[in-house]
């Protein structure tokens, strides 16, 4: 004779085998949400995101935030901050400093560091994701990210207020050539080249001065175009953009100039000279 199943039986079964499950579940969560370990270590090669982890010697990042002129006027925004090592180092110059890292126990660390340095009011990190981030407000930014990440972030950097000054640890913008580039020295062996950007003003398009018109094409901070007056037209030469500050040549006169919006005012051969704009 085969005894049949017990139908209460298989429903406290299945009863149990839920809350197993569900306690098993919450236990998970709740192990996932605990805040970073005291004792976290981080490892030169693990992975992150993005990228891997390698430390930025400290001779590297003072000459980082040395081409960036930063001072205690400035806030610096560190894209991947690691260990913390360059927000901190900036604090200490004054400046009001913040670290976007993605991976938590390292946004801990860091902020252990920074109050074992004495500069966690000037000090901060948050725990994002960089293309998700606002840098807006930066006045410098510092980065050691591969050349596909700062392609990937480039048209955001290129809309930041002109004069934001972007320095990078040896990896390149693409065919956006740097500014300025720099070896360190001290305990920097690898990883040692600095790479300076300023953010141009975008110019490109047509602008009226006087009684003529000035065409301008950008790449950039390569400026070039022509000048028309009611008697002559002539190419621009040597034209660049250093943040919002415009110099070129034209018909053998020297142009200086800075932008503020729609508008250019300088000075030609030692002249005050303006211009508007016309058009993108």
């Amino acid at each position: 004779m085969i005894a049949r199943e017990n139908p209460i039986n298989r429903l406290r079964v299945v009863r149990s085998l839920y809350w197993s499950w569900f306690f098993a579940a919450a236990l998970a969560s709740a192990a996932g949400a605990q805040p970073a370990q005291p004792d976290y270590t981080p490892r030169v090669g693990q992975a992150g995101k993005d990228v891997v982890w390698v430390p930025t010697p400290d001779a590297m990042v003072e000459k980082m935030l040395d081409m960036a002129k930063v001072t205690a006027n400035d806030y610096v925004i560190d894209l991947g901050s690691g260990d913390g090592r360059t927000v901190i180092t900036a604090a200490k110059r004054g400046a009001r400093a913040h670290g976007i890292e993605y991976n938590p126990d390292m946004v801990a660390l860091s902020k252990r560091h920074a109050v074992e340095a004495g500069v966690a009011d000037r000090a901060t990190f948050a725990k994002a994701d960089l293309f998700e981030s606002d840098f807006s407000r930066a006045t410098v930014i510092t980065m050691f990210l591969l050349p596909q990440i700062n392609l990937k972030l480039r048209p955001k950097i290129l809309d930041l207020q002109p004069g934001t000054r972007i320095v990078s640890n040896s990896f390149t913008m693409g065919d956006w050539p740097p500014d300025e580039t720099a070896t360190a020295g001290g305990d920097c062996d690898t990883w040692c080249t600095a790479l300076l950007w300023i953010v141009p003003a975008k110019v490109e398009g047509r602008w009226r001065l006087g009684d003529g018109e000035l065409t301008l094409t950008q790449t950039f901070q390569k400026v070039a175009g022509t000048l028309k007056t009611a008697s002559n037209a002539a190419a621009i030469q040597n034209g660049r953009l250093i943040g919002d500050e415009i110099h070129f040549t034209a018909a053998g006169r020297d142009y200086f100039g800075r932008v503020s919006g729609d508008t250019i005012a300088g000075t030609v051969n030692g002249a005050a000279w303006a211009a508007r704009r016309a058009s993108r």
